[in-house]
């Protein structure tokens, strides 16, 4: 019995935890959010550039450390040399009188040692401009951060919404279905007392079947629709979500079309990054131009004892035994002269840059004319959703009004299969068609908000 017991606890508890695996993972719409700009493979990659440009921005003053170099040299002649030097002697009693000279000569060390250590550091006006480029090129990645962080953000928020939809479609059928079913039944019903003919079924049952694949079909869109999301969100494959309804955006909201198309040519992330990638372009020519066009000054020091007897039997640390043989400190101003000429390399560089310049320039006025015409058609298209969606639920209420009256004389024998479906057909379409254009009018939204730069909900709340 004990044994049975505790196989029947186990059993329980691998069942249970089993459940607990399968449970449907709730999540609102701003908890996704946060978990993709937490978790997001892509966002994480741009969020690791920014800190390179940040820690780059940071240390840009080791420009003005100097270069140090450390060395020191053991080495040994292959072949033994010789010094021979002339000295004069003076004839024995003839006091400071030299008759002659006599050749001595001396066998250097096969084995010497040295050192040396030398610092040198550059100076020129564009490394201050270099200064102030790797700053811009920090905020520069600020900017593409928070334009990638956004465009998650949005189309977390699409992903969420259309899974919304996705739902609420499926429940739709699904409730079709289960009235197809109940006019089966009743047409089975109406055959068997005789009241209908068999074709009457026939109908109701091919109304019936047909929903089956196109519920099957929606569940699919909608599981591949949940995987798209959780990836997006680096959950695990195969979680199940549970997705909070959201309330509907206010149909009244204010749309003033010159105001927001206004602030989007001025806020739209993506207009942003493009002058801020044309104020660095320029702050690089800058550079350039003052590398080119201005004299460099380098300061130099080196230092570079020399061991003058035998490292192999004299003693290293007798400091008489060091000397420097070409030790000083510099100072040096260069300035190179070919930039003067204009058809140099360098000044063909710096007349590529200004052609960059410009080009990018037109770019942006482009973009410029793109984003007006793009809140252009968001605007209208939100204006349309607005203006179309009460008579939109009021076709909702007719079909509903005239599926029922069609059910009401089907079931009084006054209407036959066809009637009631079709009528069944129209309701299911004006309901798509609300929800629909509920779904253009929330994405419309946050597009809207992301061409003017406003943080996500600002409209969708108002």
């Amino acid at each position: 019995m004990e044994g049975m017991k505790t196989w029947f606890l186990g059993a329980l508890l691998v069942l249970g935890s089993h459940l607990a695996a399968q449970e449907a993972q709730k999540l609102s719409i701003e908890q996704a959010v946060n978990l993709a700009i937490e978790h997001n493979l892509s966002l994480s990659n741009t969020k690791r550039d920014l800190a390179a440009k940040q820690r780059k921005a940071d240390t840009a003053w080791n420009v003005f450390i100097p270069t140090v170099d450390v060395s020191g040299t053991l080495a040994r002649m292959n072949v033994a040399s010789t010094v021979s030097a002339l000295v004069p002697v003076p004839p024995a009693g003839m006091g400071g009188v030299y008759d002659y000279v006599m050749t001595i000569s001396r066998e250097q060390p096969q084995w010497s040692l040295s050192s040396r250590f030398s610092a040198t550091l550059t100076l020129n006006v564009a490394l201050f401009e270099g200064l102030k480029n790797v700053r811009m090129d920090y905020e520069n990645g600020k900017i593409g951060y928070e334009k990638a962080r956004a465009q998650l953000e949005r189309d977390v928020r699409k992903s969420y919404i259309q899974i919304l939809l996705l739902q609420e479609n499926v429940k739709l059928l699904k409730e079709n279905l289960a009235a197809a079913e109940k006019r089966l039944e009743t047409a089975r019903a109406n055959y068997r007392g005789g009241l209908v003919p068999e074709l009457t079924v026939l109908q109701a049952q091919v109304g019936a079947e047909n929903l089956k694949p196109a519920i099957q079909d929606l569940e699919n869109s909608l599981q591949l629709a949940i995987e798209s999301l959780a990836m997006s969100l680096s959950l695990p494959h195969g979680t199940r979500l549970e997705l909070q309804s959201l309330p509907l955006p206010d149909l009244s909201l204010d749309l003033d079309m010159e105001a927001l198309i206004s602030r989007a040519v001025k806020d739209k992330p993506d207009l942003e990054e493009l002058r801020r990638s044309i104020l660095l372009l320029q702050s690089t020519k800058q550079a350039n131009f003052y590398q080119l066009y201005t004299p460099s000054l380098s300061l130099g020091w080196t230092f570079d004892p020399t061991f003058q007897g035998d490292p192999m039997k004299d003693n290293w640390f007798d400091s008489e035994s060091w000397k420097q043989r070409s030790g000083m400190f510099s100072i040096t101003l260069a300035w190179r002269l070919n930039s003067l000429l204009p058809f140099s390399r360098e000044a063909q560089g710096l007349a590529d840059l200004d052609d960059t310049i410009a080009k990018m320039n037109t770019s942006l006025a482009m973009a410029v004319r793109g984003t007006e015409t793009e809140v252009y058609s968001i605007i209208l298209k939100l204006q349309k959703s607005q203006q179309s969606m009460n008579a939109l639920k009021l076709n909702v209420d007719l079909a509903k009004r005239a599926y029922a009256l069609t059910e009401d004389a089907y079931k009084a024998g006054l209407k036959d299969i066809m009637e009631i479906t079709n009528a069944d057909l129209d309701l299911r379409k004006a309901q798509l068609e609300v929800m629909k254009e509920q779904f253009n009018y929330i994405t419309g939204l946050l597009d809207l908000e992301y061409a003017i730069g406003v943080p996500f909900g600002t409209l969708t709340r108002s």
